[in-house]
Formats: C-alpha cells, structure tokens, sequence
C-alpha cells in the first residue's frame, strides 16, 4: 500500500470510511477525511473523542478495508 492509495479514499467524493490495519494487528479508523492526514510516508490519525493522535507509518499498514455501512465500529 502506498500513500497515493491513501490520499485517494481520503479525497474520494462521497467519502467511505475505511480502516487501515497495521502489522502489529493495530486498527486505524478513519471516520472522516478531516481525521486524517498524509505527511510524506505516514498518515496522522486524529481521534476527537479522545484528542488523540496515532502517526502511523505506511511501511507497517497491511490492509485497508472499507467500513461496512452503519456499523459502529471505532
């Protein structure tokens, strides 16, 4: 997976949230685009509910998987 692919989903009209899994098994949510941004090879998570921020480096995302419309899941 590269950054390219990344920016795509964050940038697709009409948003899709997606999920961004991690090497060590760690899920990412990305909820909104606005939770979210591309610096060089990592993408910074923020998470509002908590005012958290994750940097994630893009050598260790495994998967992205596309939400499944109306689940919870965070």
């Amino acid at each position: 997976m590269n950054a390219e692919s990344i920016r795509e989903l964050l940038h697709r009209q009409p948003f899709e949230p997606f999920e961004i899994r991690m090497t060590n098994g760690d899920k990412h949510r990305i909820r909104h685009p606005e939770f979210a941004m591309m610096a060089g090879s990592r993408l910074v998570v923020h998470y509002p509910e908590t005012d958290l921020l994750a940097i994630l480096s893009l050598l260790h995302a495994a998967a992205i998987e596309m939400a499944v419309p109306g689940s919870s899941a965070q």
